[in-house]
């Protein structure tokens, strides 16, 4: 039963754009925090971003803040990553995770094995 998909990867020229999407099929969206988190080839997998349950604190790692905008869609079950003047290092598969924690903060967000539901990934190429 898949809990966590993501979609909207794709080739991007260097300075493009992309929207990843998260659906969730998932009890009680609206309970938990979600995370964007990405693996590049040869690299442990890297937290990128994380959003509370109600939208109102974002998180964002250094190398992408001010370019990646989480954001969600309770409603819709859905989470957004929309990155913006993309550069070949942000090449990898990104996923989207869910977070089962109830108190988060910017001294915890990232810890990725704390999450206990991944989605299948999807690819970002960053490449002219």
């Amino acid at each position: 039963q898949v809990q966590l998909s993501e979609s909207g990867g794709g080739l991007v020229q260097p300075g493009g754009s992309l929207r990843l999407i998260c659906t969730a099929s998932i009890f009680n969206f609206d309970v938990y925090w979600f995370h964007w988190v990405r693996q590049a080839p040869g690299k442990e997998r890297e937290w990128v971003s994380g959003i509370r349950n109600d939208g109102t604190i974002t998180y964002y790692a250094d190398n992408v803040k001010g370019r990646f905008t989480i954001s969600r869609d309770n409603a819709a079950k859905k989470s957004y990553l929309d990155m913006q003047d993309l550069k070949p290092e942000d090449t990898a598969v990104y996923y989207c995770a869910k977070d089962p924690r109830a108190w988060v903060d910017a001294q915890t967000v990232d810890r990725l094995y704390e999450y206990n539901t991944w989605g299948q990934g999807t690819q970002v190429t960053v490449s002219s």
